[in-house]
């Protein structure tokens, strides 16, 4: 089936939950940027907050989601937006190690703990809403939840998993993210905190056959659980052969005709999806004209 996400209410609006499937799309993002498993879960990871992030979003309102950790990975940067669309890469693909004493991807180690988590929110204002938090855990789930309760002040639960298969492809990945509206009550807090604690990891949830909507009903209860909505996920990139035209015009006519001198040509690689696009010495020719300087 594909990747969907569910937005949802729980215990009569005291408590705001996503969830969402996303095996396709980190499927999708696994292979066109040759990730091995360690920096596969790590983006797959990322990239399932970032398009639950994005669900949070209004209209043409956008994310864009940093984390900087130190580690061999180098950066992993992930874009989303309100309609269940997203991309993600990270800095070193080719990152793997052996698992880690509780027989998991250890991406602690592949994202380092000595850095920051930033998220950019276009909401189509002048001014970009940005919020930074320090990476507490490496592992990406708890970062998101400090993000929340520091950053937001958002008490928050988010639960990322990615379980990748012998020959790397990616065999489940989905999370969820349970967050505290102002008022709730106590044991409503303390009955969350117990479940999400105890719970079996979200990827195996998922490998298991469970739908985003059961997810919910696992982690809150059926009977507490309302859903209110229903999207389709899906891996997307922006990038097009016009755009990198655009930005090469911007470069000028000077720099364009040294490429044509030089090359006879060029290349533009998207660092979001990998994509190639190549330019003829007719078609840099084109935009030199179009250049205004």
């Amino acid at each position: 089936m594909k990747d969907y996400l569910v937005k949802a209410l729980a215990f009569d609006g005291q408590v705001r939950a996503y969830a969402v499937d996303t095996t396709e799309t980190i499927n999708e993002a696994q292979r066109r940027h040759y990730t091995w498993p360690t920096a596969s879960a790590a983006m797959g990871r990322a990239m399932t907050a970032g398009v639950m992030m994005g669900a949070m979003l209004k209209g043409e309102e956008k994310i864009t989601i940093k984390i900087e950790g130190g580690g061999p990975i180098g950066a992993i940067l992930v874009d989303a937006n309100s309609k269940g669309k997203v991309r993600g890469y990270v800095t070193n693909p080719q990152t793997h190690f052996d698992l880690n004493e509780h027989g998991k991807l250890d991406v602690r180690r592949a994202v380092g703990t000595n850095g920051l988590l930033t998220v950019v929110k276009d909401l189509g204002l002048r001014e970009h809403f940005s919020g930074q938090t320090p990476i507490v855990s490496g592992e990406l789930g708890e970062d998101f939840t400090y993000y929340f309760v520091a950053s937001e002040q958002v008490p928050s639960a988010v639960g990322v998993g990615v379980l990748v298969n012998p020959d790397n492809s990616i065999l489940a990945a989905g999370g969820f993210i349970v967050q505290i509206m102002p008022g709730a009550e106590e044991e409503v807090i303390s009955l969350i905190e117990e479940k999400v604690s105890n719970m079996t990891p979200i990827s195996k949830l998922i490998e298991r056959g469970m739908s985003p909507e059961e997810i919910l009903y696992y982690v809150l209860g059926k009977e507490n659980v309302k859903i209110l909505d229903q999207m389709p996920v899906s891996f997307e990139c922006t990038c097009s052969k016009e755009r990198f035209g655009n930005a090469i015009v911007s470069l000028g006519k000077e720099e364009i005709q040294e490429m044509i001198d030089e090359d006879g040509q060029a290349e533009a690689q998207c660092h979001f999806c990998n994509e190639k696009y190549i330019f003829t010495r007719d078609e840099l020719e084109e935009l030199r004209e179009a250049a205004s300087i």
